[in-house]
């Protein structure tokens, strides 16, 4: 069978596929706001709900981390794009809130799509709060979010028996200032934890922990674009992941990961 044919087959494939399922989506309504996750990247991460809702808004509000694929789901869709890069430019939070009630009280159908899932770090939260105050209809779509999606696409399992009991998601935006976290606390639970916005602040990070008392030798990894053609994935050591990952030339959209789970990527993919 060639390339060609084996291509279309698979497309039959999905197509029965979604037939047999017999999903139904909901309707997206003039004037109503829904909330959406776009995963981690890659556009097979995209929920059946998350695809309907693309195809069916008139006003897509995106962020910078969700993919060029995703976007263009929504053909009929006028586009605005809300940046919320760590570092380029970006809408204020409060600009993007006042643009969705807006573009809802104008009659749209409005879906503002986000990386990862909406409530998960994305400020979906905020959003949706601001949506209720004003009396806009909304609806939350969730999404994969990167910080478990990222770890299985990277041969790490968030969950491993016998390495830990809980996983914890932490946000390394703040790291250093007088509202961190406690780090050092963190530290003490031995379990493993994946640390989002944080490679800026990576060293800061490291050497919390190992203040907190986790072991210089404790597994740790950088994983960058996750699931997309650009994801790239260090590993080393708590003590040396910082340097290594500026060595080689690593830089945000990235995750964070730290703990014995990171040590099971070798041990699947057979390595001694």
């Amino acid at each position: 069978m060639s390339g060609s044919a084996k291509h279309k087959s698979g497309n039959a494939t999905v197509e029965q596929a979604l037939a047999r399922l017999n999903f139904k989506p909901r309707e997206l309504e003039p004037g109503h706001v829904w909330l959406a996750g776009a995963g981690p990247g890659d556009p097979g991460c995209l929920t059946l709900e998350v695809l309907a809702a693309l195809g069916q808004c008139d006003a897509l509000v995106y962020d910078a981390l969700v993919s060029p694929d995703a976007v263009a789901v929504a053909a009929d869709a006028e586009l605005f794009y809300a940046g919320k890069r760590g570092g380029q430019p970006s809408m204020k939070q409060d600009d993007i809130t006042a643009l969705l009630v807006r573009l809802a009280r104008q009659g749209r159908r409005v879906v503002r799509l986000k990386g990862g899932d909406p409530y998960i770090f994305g400020r979906g939260g905020e959003e949706a709060l601001a949506l209720a105050r004003e009396n806009i209809p909304f609806r939350v779509l969730t999404g994969l979010t990167s910080g478990l999606s990222a770890l299985a696409a990277a041969g790490i399992p968030a969950t491993m028996r016998g390495i830990n009991k809980a996983v914890i998601l932490a946000t390394g935006h703040a790291a250093g200032a007088e509202d961190d976290l406690d780090w050092a606390a963190i530290a003490r639970t031995g379990q493993p934890m994946v640390v989002y916005m944080g490679m800026a602040n990576l060293p800061v990070i490291a050497a919390s922990l190992l203040d907190g008392g986790l072991a210089p030798s404790t597994p740790a990894a950088v994983i960058v674009s996750a699931t997309t053609p650009q994801e790239r994935i260090v590993v080393a050591t708590l003590s040396t992941i910082a340097e290594e990952a500026a060595a080689a030339g690593l830089t945000a959209p990235a995750l964070i990961v730290v703990g014995g789970i990171v040590a099971m990527r070798a041990a699947l993919a057979g390595e001694p």
